[in-house]
């Protein structure tokens, strides 16, 4: 196939050209324009307009402003980007009938910031804060529009799964937090703490979060494009959901050290965390429940789509790829 891939010099975007470039042609659409194996040329957004990108047959859409854990970005920021962009590449794919594929990278937190039991793709959207926000609202432009040019804009229903076969199909995917060699979020932080020896005080929480390999998702996005696979929302995970405390063990021994977890009582903790909201530190009630919360993502859907039980990345191995990445 001849694939497009918005955002393709980013984390995900070097990770899918890695594990596609063997067996499709690969263009580019980012803001950077270096010259990398696997990627035929990169464009920038200007084509768009132009209509001056290559023939592709599908289209990969990554692009987008991260969520800024420092809150320090400007809401609008975000509704620029991921909304705004996604809204012009969708339509240049619904403008062109040779386009057949069109797979969007949302995020889980466009459909819940907290999860009671186990998030499923029949959630009604619940984002908190401009990232989830505009990520929902691209979402929501993709099903409209697309149900208006299958004629279908009178249906109440507000996702894909409704709609018959058509002469294309639409993927939106919500990723957990996605991991692997080269990443440089949240993961890359703990590690950098742990790696100083600082023991972690909050092993009395018992909390289990779903993460993501990249590995996992390079797998899901192929069978997608290469698979008669029905157009819809997809949650990404893997399959098995770590604890905080399983995660720092698992830092550990790829350090070779021997992991510190304090299990201080959880009302200690707590209100510790109140007096950090009155002295502006580090921990704070927000970031305390974000640390200790539970956040499990079921991939059961996207598996029984792709025909497969179990996806090809175990949690744990995927993690020790991600983990010596970072010694590097």
């Amino acid at each position: 196939m001849k694939i497009l891939i918005t955002g393709v010099h980013g984390f995900v975007g070097s990770n899918l050209v890695k594990a596609l470039k063997k067996e499709h042609t690969i263009y580019g659409l980012d803001i950077i324009a270096p010259v990398k194996d696997g990627i035929r040329y990169t464009f920038s957004w200007d084509y768009v307009e132009k209509d001056g990108l290559p023939d592709v047959d599908a289209i990969i859409h990554l692009a987008g402003k991260a969520h800024d854990v420092k809150n320090k970005s400007a809401a609008d920021e975000y509704f620029k980007v991921n909304t705004g962009l996604t809204q012009k590449i969708f339509d240049y794919f619904l403008a062109h009938p040779d386009i057949k594929k069109f797979v969007f990278f949302s995020t889980a937190k466009a459909a819940a910031d907290k999860v009671e039991g186990v998030l499923t793709e029949d959630v009604v959207p619940a984002p908190v804060g401009p990232y989830g926000e505009s990520k929902i609202a691209a979402e929501k432009y993709i099903i409209e529009k697309f149900k208006e040019f299958n004629g279908l804009s009178s249906l109440r229903e507000d996702d894909l799964e409704h709609l018959k076969p058509t002469s294309k199909d639409v993927y939106i995917f919500r990723p957990c937090m996605i991991h692997g060699p080269g990443n440089k979020g949240n993961l890359n932080l703990l590690y950098n703490v742990v790696k100083k020896g600082i023991p972690w005080p909050l092993g009395a929480f018992e909390n289990r979060r779903t993460f993501t390999s990249v590995e996992n998702i390079c797998f899901a996005v192929n069978g997608v494009l290469t698979k008669e696979v029905p157009s819809g929302i997809y949650n990404m995970g893997d399959d098995e959901a770590l604890s905080t405390n399983e995660l720092i063990e698992e830092i550990c021994k790829s350090l070779g050290k021997k992991s510190h977890i304090w299990k201080l009582p959880k009302g200690l903790m707590n209100g510790a965390a109140k007096i950090g909201d009155w002295l502006h530190l580090p921990l704070n009630s927000l970031r305390m429940q974000k640390l200790t919360e539970n956040y499990i993502s079921s991939n059961a859907k996207i598996k029984a789509a792709l025909g497969v039980e179990k996806m090809p990345v175990d949690a744990r191995e995927g993690l020790k790829v991600t983990l010596e990445s970072f010694k590097s």
